[in-house]
């Protein structure tokens, strides 16, 4: 998924999205991020570290602490407390880490969304193109950013990669939210990436159905009535029992807020959680489908 535009309209469908521009869905610089770089590098060099020789001490590569200390990534949450930890910062790398803004890989509109999602009491999803963001894996995700077209450079490609990594804690972070998916069958078919990348996506989405707060439905290949024709869509429940809904097409993203029409979308997720296959049942299925590789 590659998000777009600034702002929300009060209309019916809030539409993001700059009529097809490609700038929308450009992750933005952070001043933040240049800062919180600056700490890092200036703390190294008082330990008297070279990055090749800070790099294996907090478990990642040159290249990703050297982007980190130019604040061209969002660091990993595990390299903040590692680099206080090997640099005895006294919490200023820790406290830095406080003020950067989320997220450098996530494109300006879909935050307004990403901001809800942190404090949502249940989300709902159903998926027909691709398996959602906060399921995927590393490689099935690096697939996605590798595939896109205009094609995106190596910097744009980890930045989004961290950003999508950063926001599937979501779902382990957040005991208490309630998650549900609803992926058509055909996306695992597909086999996008690779077998090898389908057989972990099966097995990396079967751990996290293991999850208390995460159910995950398969809608079958044959189904005679399906309520999700329209297309995916998300539902978000906040804390004060208020709805939203997001769809998203190729080039710009609607956010959903008009009462009809969240009933609308409502009723259509009921309807294609009854059609899908059950909980039991899609964990069997999904097993068949990793045998089968």
């Amino acid at each position: 998924m590659t998000h777009g535009t600034d702002g929300i309209d009060s209309t019916t469908y809030g539409t993001f999205g700059n009529g097809g521009g490609r700038s929308g869905t450009e992750p933005e610089s952070q001043y933040s991020l240049k800062v919180f770089g600056e700490v890092v590098k200036a703390c190294r060099r008082r330990a008297g570290l070279t990055q090749e020789q800070f790099a294996p001490l907090v478990g990642y590569s040159i290249e990703t602490v050297a982007s980190i200390e130019q604040g061209r990534r969002f660091p990993p949450p595990d390299v903040v407390e590692r680099a206080e930890g090997v640099l005895d910062a006294f919490g200023v790398i820790r406290g830095a880490a406080k003020h950067l803004t989320r997220r450098k890989g996530l494109a300006s509109w879909f935050r307004q969304w990403a901001q809800l999602e942190l404090g949502a009491l249940s989300l709902y999803t159903y998926e027909c193109r691709l398996i959602p963001g906060l399921l995927q894996t590393p490689a099935y995700a690096r697939t996605l950013f590798t595939d896109q077209l205009p094609p995106l450079g190596d910097e744009q490609i980890e930045a989004q990669l961290a950003a999508r990594l950063e926001r599937q804690q979501l779902l382990r972070n957040r005991p208490n939210t309630s998650f549900s998916f609803i992926l058509e069958e055909h996306l695992f078919l597909r086999d996008l990436g690779g077998e090898e990348v389908t057989r972990e996506l099966l097995d990396h989405i079967l751990d996290l159905s293991e999850l208390r707060n995460v159910d995950i439905q398969i809608m079958p290949l044959v189904r005679h009535h399906h309520a999700g024709l329209h297309g995916p869509m998300q539902l978000l429940e906040t804390q004060d029992h208020q709805w939203f809904g997001y769809l998203e097409g190729q080039e710009h993203g609607q956010f959903v807020s008009d009462l009809k029409v969240l009933s609308a979308l409502q009723m259509r997720c009921a309807s294609m959680r009854s059609q899908a296959l059950s909980l039991d049942d899609s964990k069997s299925l999904m097993r068949r489908m990793r045998g089968a590789r």
